[in-house]
């Protein structure tokens, strides 16, 4: 039997995330015949690794210490030595520098993967960041851009030939994410929290600064303001966790604290590996970034149907059409948000039509066996 190709994927950590569950798709449904897949995670994991289905997966930790950790490279490059993998996939700035001890270990075919900004960067304008990226041009053999802006970014502001760029969107498994299936919220959400009938505005993604999803509730307690007489209609569900927590949570209690009145309107459901059930009992969903590359939670929203609300950066506009599949808003602009939100309280026919449009978008143009095979073909390219 042919010998598959070892493809080691070295992310920062490997957690609840975008890019994460982008890795996970990708290796649940890679050919198991040609393709096997190892991970190595800088710093750490946690129990996401369990969404990797597949019993051939081996993932190390390195257990990066607080600022530089030089000797991590050493012994970065005594574990690829040791594994031997044909194909190398670094992601993201914070794994750049490993491409380095690989081509030391003697791996020849060497990808690195662009997803997105980091908060440090959100315009990907930091002069040493840019200059650090130049540097790995000759050592990189081939780039993969998730967005449009990002191919644009690595050919004209780092000077990556074309021949060396590739651009490959996310894919979201359409049979998972749906909107016929269980809708029931028992288990999902506390009896408290009544949504039928009712208009659900909800986010999903860990709650940190670049999500932003302090912009998102700051907007929906101006949209009640504004709408007293549907206040028993409307409801927000966010589901996630994370530093913003406390903030998000303390501009619901000051709410409702001025009004003189309980919480009945905003739910926090914390981290949750139901996110395809609860996404179920959204109406529309709302993604208040500062930075995205292109976004799984947009995808996974579109495929269940849902009219999507997104703050107008990265590659939120190439997912989200304006006024066909939801609406783009600019980030941090409150009054821009609520009469989003409120377009869809004054025409709910708006709800159905955008949502049934974004899922047409989804299986015509983000199929996860789309990304698959576009991933595999460049995989095998690299090692040829």
């Amino acid at each position: 039997m042919k010998k598959r190709l070892l493809i080691v994927h070295i992310v920062y950590s490997f957690d609840v995330g975008g890019l994460e569950n982008g890795v996970a798709n990708l290796i649940n449904h890679s050919c198991p015949e040609k393709f096997q897949h190892a991970i190595i995670c800088l710093s750490h994991y946690t129990d996401f690794f369990k969404k990797i289905n597949r019993d051939d997966v081996d993932i190390y930790a390195l257990n990066k210490k607080p600022g530089k950790d030089y000797p991590l490279f050493f012994r970065l490059h005594q574990l690829l030595k040791k594994i031997q993998p044909d194909i190398v996939h670094t992601r993201n700035m914070a794994t750049l520098e490993c491409q380095f001890p690989a081509m030391l270990a003697g791996i020849r075919a060497r990808i690195h993967g662009e997803h997105g900004w980091d908060m440090v960067d959100l315009a990907g304008d930091n002069k040493k960041y840019q200059l650090l990226r130049k540097l790995f041009v000759p050592i990189v053999k081939q780039y993969i851009a998730l967005s449009r802006e990002g191919y644009r970014y690595l050919q004209e502001s780092i000077g990556i030939a074309p021949k060396k760029l590739n651009h490959i969107y996310n894919g979201v498994d359409t049979s998972k994410f749906v909107l016929n299936g269980n809708t029931n919220s028992e288990g999902i959400i506390p009896e408290n929290f009544n949504i039928k009938g009712k208009l659900v505005f909800g986010t999903v993604g860990r709650m940190a600064e670049v999500k932003n999803q302090t912009f998102l509730v700051q907007a929906f307690l101006q949209l009640l303001e504004m709408l007293p007489q549907n206040n028993d209609k409307l409801r927000l569900l966010i589901v996630g966790d994370g530093i913003l927590m406390a903030p998000a949570v303390k501009l619901v209690n000051d709410y409702c604290q001025k009004h003189n009145t309980e919480n009945q309107w905003v739910h926090f459901a914390g981290q949750s590996d139901k996110v395809h059930e609860l996404m179920r009992l959204m109406d529309i969903f709302v993604l208040p970034s500062l930075a995205e590359g292109i976004s799984n939670t947009i995808l996974e929203a579109m495929a269940t149907s849902l009219p999507v609300i997104a703050t107008d950066v990265g590659g939120n506009s190439e997912l989200v059409v304006q006024d066909k599949t939801g609406y783009l808003v600019t980030v941090n602009d409150v009054e821009q948000l609520t009469a989003a939100m409120n377009n869809y309280v004054n025409q709910p026919d708006r709800v159905q039509q955008h949502g049934m449009a974004g899922r047409k978008r989804i299986e015509e143009n983000f199929s996860l066996n789309k990304m698959i095979a576009q991933y595999e073909q460049l995989y095998l390219k690299v090692v040829n």
